[in-house]
This record gives structure tokens, C-alpha cells and sequence, in this order.
């Protein structure tokens, strides 16, 4: 009791001095340079850039321009509203602000890289890549940089790596067109394979994968590629007009016709699309439909060769001469290393009785094409007609020279039943129909050479050679390629190689990329 009584009591009054000195003690504040950070990001991903501008405009003004933070978002806006130049100097300030941030020197180098600076880009990517070596974004974009410095081996090692580190659809995407662009269409298989096995429900990839069996003639991946993208997006633009091709490749015009629709709704506006409409009824012998949905997509595309090429066509066959001419001289305009457009344009010079252009004509075609036997059994049939045998007859021993090479590089090769009969006519007037190369095709021939062709018999009746449906398969928008050398949906070299499948997009299409034959496949 005694001890209870000698401990010290505790006074109120030292209570009330212990609560004022806890009351007027403030919480931590964050500092000056970073206290509306949080702010700025709210408003720039509500996507209110002007207040969002406002905000960094006073933070600035208080740091002196010393938040990095600030500087940074400003940076982004710039790019947003278009002034790359801006951005890049923003991202510069940022870097050195905080050099040892990754993303600055990476927005740094984005904007080099939209800027077309792509060597620059690439040392500063090369920079970003010393702090952290596995960031999966720097080896894709140093693929994509020497991508477009046309390094294709670098790229290639890059992307590799960057697939190595994280696999992305996107570097999977960039992966296959390099192999494109290098023209290994397996190669670009291979890539894309593996990147349906990793997504496999990506319709684009799926879609990508079907369109490149298709080109390759593997036709029942690609049938099965295309259908799992469709099973996945049923609207999917691509796999859509793609199945349609097929389709028409096989002459069933209906069942085109409805893939057709149900892409037309999603792409009302596509050249592509009515260009192989307007063959579909080309194929069913419906020319005025035919001509009136190919001058749409001549409306939507001017300048696609291949859309006037089918015009020319298709008023070629409905013997509306002056017509082709016009049409058929355009497309020899956009593209002038076709050798079957000056043998089209021959044949209508030759119905418009002008048959010195015409021959003029037959040269070029017969000195750009060095494999298509139908343009020397035309010319030589001119030349026959105007009464130069011996013209005539050289030209129908070249004819006869590269059915032998054809003949030996494919041994089931089958020509058109009334090319076969036009030549042994030919030959026959020429007195050398004991040496005839040519046969009938027999009911088993599994693969079919059929080509446009548009010639005036040797009777007096002039009438195109072959028939509407071989001139409508020859250069129908289906999904049969020759195989040559292609630039882009824009460009053609001397012997055409697969154009870009109706999506490059292609790049495309593209096309890429943006990114992109015998039947004339609109991109």
C-alpha cells in the first residue's frame, strides 16, 4: 500500500500537451517534383488531353521543368497530335533527367523510327538494350529497323531473339512477312505455324496461314486454316473473300457469290471484292453485271492494272473492241511488263482492222513473256492470216518449243481442248501437222494449264479463241499465282509472281506491311 502510494500519478494536463503536439504533427507529403503525377495520369488515360496538357504546363512551371514525369506525358501527347519531332526531344529531356530509365530511350527511339530515322532508332534501341537485355519490345523493334533498311539478316536475328525472350503475335506476324519479302513463302509457313500453335485462335494468323497454303496449291490446308478462322470470326473480311476464291477457283460461281455477301457487308467499299463479283458473273456468262461491278471497283481503285485487265476482258469477249482497246491500253499504262496484256491488245487491234499495231504489239508480248505458248499460236495465226507463212511458222515452232518445257516440267499438264484445236488447224495450214506436239487431254489429267486467250480463226469469221469460261478462269480474281517476281500490290516485274493475297492488307497487303498471276488475284 505504501509503495502504491510513492508511484507517480500522471497529470491531464501532460495528456493534453502529448495530444496538441501529435495534432499539429502533419503527414509525410510527397515531394514537390512528383505531387500531381497522379493526377496528369488520370486525365491522360481518360484521354482529356487538354487538362491533362494544363496540369503538366503549371507542374513544369513549379519544377522549373524538372519532373520527369510530366515531360514525359507531354512527350506522349506531342506524338499523339502528330508532332514527332516534339515527342523525340521530350523523350531526349526525359533520358537525361533519368538515364537510367529503359522506356525513355525506348519512346526516345519510337519516335526516331516514325520519323523514318531508322539507323538512329537503331542505336538508341542498341542503348535501351545494354539496361535490360531480355525487354522482349527493344529486340522486336531493332527487327523491325533493320527490317526497313532491308539488313533481312539482322532482322531475322533480332525477332529470333525477341521470340526467344516472349513470344507475341505480332513478332510471329513481322517474323513471316520478312520471309515474304525474301520471297520463302515455306519459310513464312513455318513461322506462321508456329504461331497458330501458340494462338490458335487468332483468326489473322489462321486466315494468313490458309491464304499462303492456298498460294503454295495446298488446298485442303488451306480450306481447313481458313474455316477454323471463320469458326472463330465468322465476318473475318479476309477469310471470307479468301473462301470465295476458292470457290470460284473451282467454277462454283453460287457458292462464291454468297461469300461475297456476307463480305460485303463488312467491306462495302473493297475493290478486291467486286473485282472477283464481277468475274463470278463473268463465269456465269452475266456480262452486263460483270461490266457494271468491275467499273465499280474501277471507281473505288483507278489505278489497279489488274481491274482493267479484266475489263479489257470482259469487252474482249463481248467483242466491244473500241472498248477493250481503251481498257486494256490503261492497264498497259500501270503495268507495262505483262506480256499477255500487249496479246490481249493485239487481238482487239486486230478486230479494230489495224493489224501493223497489232504486230507491233505481238512483239512486245513475245519478248516480255518467254513461256506462253498461246501468244506465238496467235501470232503466228496473224501472220498467217496476212499471208507470211514463214512468219507464221517460226512463230508456231516457238509455240511448239515452249509446249515441250511445259510439257516436261509437268507431265499432267492439260491444255484448253480448242487451243489444242486452234494449233492443229494452224499447224495443219502450215503443212506441219505430222510433227504435232499437241494431244487431246484425257478425262484423268488431275491438273489444268488454262490460259486467256483471245485469237481470230483462220475462217473468215472472226471470233476470240477459247472459250467464256476459259477466258473468265484465265483472269477470274480466284486463287491461282504464276510464279515470277512481284513487288507489292502496286508494282509487277517482268514475270509475275504471286500478287499479294487479298489482305495485305498487305501490308499490305502491305502489307505489311502494311505491308501483299494467271488469274488475276486482287491483292
Amino acid at each position: 500500500m505504501a509503495d502504491l502510494e510513492k508511484e507517480p500519478m500522471v497529470q491531464h494536463s501532460d495528456v493534453s500537451n502529448d495530444l496538441r503536439k501529435s495534432r499539429s504533427k502533419k503527414a509525410p507529403g510527397l515531394p514537390i517534383l512528383e505531387k500531381r503525377n497522379w493526377l496528369i495520369h488520370l486525365y491522360y488515360i481518360r484521354k482529356d488531353y487538354e487538362t491533362c496538357k494544363a496540369i503538366v504546363k503549371e507542374q513544369l512551371q513549379e519544377t522549373q521543368g524538372m519532373c520527369e514525369y510530366a515531360v514525359y506525358v507531354q512527350a506522349l501527347i506531342f506524338r499523339l497530335e502528330g508532332k514527332i519531332q516534339e515527342s523525340f526531344e521530350l523523350f531526349q529531356t526525359c533520358a537525361i533527367l533519368n538515364p537510367q530509365n529503359v522506356e525513355n530511350l525506348k519512346q526516345a527511339a519510337r519516335s526516331l523510327y516514325l520519323l523514318g530515322k531508322h539507323k538512329a532508332a537503331i542505336e538508341v534501341y542498341s542503348e535501351a538494350a545494354k539496361l535490360n537485355e531480355k525487354d522482349w519490345e527493344i529486340g522486336h523493334n531493332l527487327g523491325v529497323c533493320f527490317m526497313h533498311l532491308k539488313n533481312f539478316e539482322k532482322a531475322k536475328f533480332h525477332l529470333s531473339c525477341a521470340l526467344q525472350s516472349s513470344k507475341h503475335d505480332l513478332t510471329f506476324i513481322v517474323l513471316g512477312k520478312l520471309y515474304l519479302l525474301e520471297g520463302n513463302t515455306e519459310g513464312a509457313v513455318e513461322i506462321y505455324k508456329k504461331a497458330v500453335e501458340f494462338s490458335p485462335e487468332n483468326a489473322e494468323l489462321l486466315t494468313t496461314l490458309g491464304l499462303l497454303y492456298l498460294q503454295l496449291g495446298i488446298y485442303q490446308k488451306a480450306f481447313e486454316h481458313l474455316g477454323n478462322a471463320l469458326t472463330y470470326n465468322p465476318n473475318n473480311y479476309k477469310a471470307v473473300l479468301a473462301a470465295g476464291c476458292m470457290m470460284q477457283t473451282h467454277s462454283d460461281y453460287d457458292v462464291a457469290l454468297s461469300k461475297y455477301r456476307i463480305a460485303a457487308h463488312t467491306m462495302p467499299e473493297s475493290p478486291p471484292l467486286w473485282n472477283n463479283i464481277g468475274m463470278c458473273f463473268f463465269g456465269k456468262k452475266k456480262y452486263v453485271a460483270a461490266i457494271s461491278c468491275l467499273k465499280r471497283a474501277n471507281y473505288l481503285a483507278p489505278f489497279d492494272w489488274k481491274i482493267l485487265y479484266n475489263l479489257g476482258l470482259v469487252h474482249l469477249t463481248m467483242q466491244q473492241n473500241a472498248s477493250a482497246f481503251h481498257f486494256l491500253r490503261a492497264a498497259i499504262n500501270m503495268h507495262s511488263k505483262m506480256g499477255e496484256l500487249y496479246m490481249l491488245l493485239a487481238v482487239a487491234l486486230t478486230n479494230l482492222e489495224d493489224p501493223d499495231n497489232a504486230k507491233r504489239s505481238y512483239e512486245q508480248a513475245v519478248s516480255l513473256d518467254q513461256s506462253n505458248p498461246l501468244i506465238n499460236l496467235n501470232y503466228s495465226i496473224l501472220l498467217y492470216r496476212q499471208g507470211d507463212r514463214r512468219g507464221a511458222l517460226n512463230q508456231y515452232q516457238e509455240m511448239e518449243k515452249k509446249v515441250n518445257k511445259l510439257k516436261e516440267s509437268n507431265s499432267l499438264l492439260e491444255f484448253d481442248p480448242e487451243l489444242v484445236d486452234m494449233a492443229q488447224k494452224i499447224g495443219a495450214a502450215l503443212q506441219v501437222g505430222e510433227n504435232l506436239v499437241w494431244t487431246k487431254p484425257g478425262k484423268d489429267t488431275k491438273s489444268r494449264h488454262r490460259t486467256a486467250a483471245s485469237s481470230n480463226k483462220i475462217t473468215s469469221n472472226q471470233q476470240p479463241l477459247g472459250s467464256n469460261q476459259t477466258l473468265g478462269q484465265a483472269m477470274s480474281s480466284a486463287a491461282g499465282y504464276s510464279k515470277a517476281v512481284h513487288l507489292s500490290a502496286d508494282g509487277w516485274m517482268t514475270r509475275q509472281k504471286p500478287p499479294s493475297l487479298p489482305l495485305e492488307p498487305e501490308s499490305s497487303a502491305e502489307s505489311s506491311t502494311e505491308d501483299l498471276g494467271g488469274k488475276q488475284n486482287l491483292r
